[in-house]
């Protein structure tokens, strides 16, 4: 997608990109510039969302983090938390991110020694006129940089990668399964 300037205009000033931007993108009014959606017309649902990602270490931070020896303390408990609180406070983070209220908030990880990762899995749930899919992900993102950052010190090599959108529930759009 073209870079878009804070007047709205795209480089070259090119009406059929800010055409299809209105027409496709919901966080962009018909002159291209960025806005918050409103959806006070939506009637408010049951909304589901969750978002999965992975962080790769060496086997001997893996064993550090599951051994519950790391120097910063329980690795694993303290990145519930953290995704927790991100989860909370995603429209503090993403600047066209609606507040909502948060009935759930789950994180599961999954230890995978033959890939020396972990996984983790956010499940987050609103009754609300907007989904929660952003605050899903930022859960998992979140969890991902605590690790890193409690096991910096001993592997600052670790990869955090696929974070992703693996379901939804609710809402207009109906429900969506990653493939």
């Amino acid at each position: 997608m073209a870079n878009c300037y804070y007047d709205g205009r795209t480089p070259g000033g090119s009406a059929s990109v800010n055409a299809i931007m209105t027409e496709k993108l919901t966080h962009f009014d018909e002159r291209g510039a960025a806005r918050m959606v409103d959806v006070a017309s939506k009637p408010e649902t049951h909304r589901v969302a969750v978002a999965g990602g992975r962080i790769r270490m060496r086997p001997e931070t893996l064993a550090i983090v599951l051994a519950g020896t790391a120097k910063k303390g329980d690795v694993l408990g303290v990145a519930r938390i953290a995704a927790i609180q991100a989860a909370k406070r995603t429209s503090d983070l993403v600047p066209l991110c609606h507040p909502v209220a948060l009935t759930s908030v789950a994180v599961e990880f999954a230890p995978d020694a033959a890939a020396s990762a972990i996984d983790c899995r956010a499940t987050v749930e609103c009754t609300a006129r907007t989904g929660v899919e952003m605050e899903a992900l930022a859960a998992v993102q979140v969890a991902l940089l605590t690790i890193y950052d409690m096991c910096k010190a001993v592997d600052r090599g670790m990869v955090m990668e696929s974070i992703r959108l693996l379901e939804k529930r609710g809402g207009k759009s109906g429900p969506y399964a990653a493939p």
